[in-house]
């Protein structure tokens, strides 16, 4: 086949649509493993991975990052249910809404900005428990949690949620009517998967915004010098500028504020919020970590901290 007649056929060998599983949940005997489980788990392990390997080169000890994560990732999760709960609050307080259906993770339904407050909470905590600087556990965690969120959208995909509207393009996101309970789709009469429709595969969107998101980080991280806690700063204003667009995007119902969805006006105060840190990060410290001509003393230094005189102290947040 010649060169033109290749890339003429090229359109019709790709596929129309992106498919998406007709179910959400594996039976493995009597255990159910769900995608959207296992994706936010993986996301959990990779940063745990990437933070430990960056924490060390800021002084950090091998093991650290785990013995953290393990408040932040509890603390992370409790707070994106409570998070999810009350902003979409019809399927467990509504009508037909089961209350005791808040309490099932495992179906989906985690907001990320109650994951990232009260996951840095925990963070926080779990810093002056292990004896690590805070604000050097968070610039450490700082690219890892984003990668961990690229991951983790794609437990959305297994659930066939979060998409946007109609759309004739190539990579439409095929999604089928959806049994949340049994976590499949609903099939016809034949036995086969009743699709819904063609929509924008906002999820995948995201995905890749936030990916992209941790290269960024990296990549100003190498490019210039910056003071302890301004890349988790530049993190956490960097993620709502994606958010917003993909919000704007997305069809599913969500509460409404002024005509805006509510995680578009969250999306802005964290935006505020992430601003301010690398402003006010990087009026109180120089690249080490202190004022020049005076000590930093805010936080635990590496003569004394919670574990003892020696304990290591670089740290903070995921």
């Amino acid at each position: 086949m010649s060169a033109a007649g290749l890339v003429a056929a090229l359109p019709a060998a790709l596929p129309v649509t992106i498919p998406s599983p007709t179910a959400g949940v594996l039976h493995l005997g009597p255990l159910p493993v769900r995608g959207y489980a296992l994706c936010i788990l993986l996301g959990i392990v990779v940063a745990v991975w990437i933070t430990d390997r960056r924490l060390r080169t800021r002084g950090g000890e091998p093991g650290q990052a785990l013995d953290v994560a393990a408040y932040a990732v509890v603390a992370g999760i409790i707070g994106g249910r409570i998070y999810h709960v009350i902003t979409t609050p019809e399927p467990y307080w509504g009508k037909d809404g089961n209350p005791l259906d808040a309490l099932k993770i495992w179906e989906g339904g985690l907001g990320i900005w109650g994951a990232i407050a009260l996951g840095a909470l925990g963070a926080w905590f779990g810093c002056r428990r292990v004896g690590v600087r805070f604000l050097d556990f968070a610039d450490a965690a700082a690219p890892g949690v984003a990668v961990a969120q690229g991951i983790g959208r794609w437990g959305n995909w297994f659930n066939n949620e979060l998409y946007g509207g109609p759309t004739d393009l190539p990579w439409g996101l095929e999604i089928h009517q959806w049994d949340a309970a049994a976590g499949r789709a609903v099939t016809d009469a034949n036995g086969d998967a009743i699709v819904q429709g063609v929509y924008h595969p906002t999820f995948l969107y995201e995905s890749l915004f936030v990916l992209l998101l941790a290269v960024v980080l990296l990549l100003i991280e190498r490019r210039w010098s910056l003071r302890r806690g301004q890349l988790f700063g530049l993190y956490v204003a960097g993620y709502p500028i994606g958010r917003i667009i993909i919000e704007k995007m997305r069809t599913d119902e969500a509460e409404l504020i002024l005509g805006q969805r509510l995680n578009v006006w969250t999306s802005i105060l964290v935006f505020l919020l992430g601003v301010a840190i690398v402003v006010h990060t990087g009026r109180r410290r120089d690249p080490n970590g202190s004022t020049p001509g005076e000590s930093d003393d805010s936080e635990p230094d590496n003569t004394e901290g919670p574990e003892g005189p020696g304990a290591s102290t670089q740290a903070s947040t995921m």
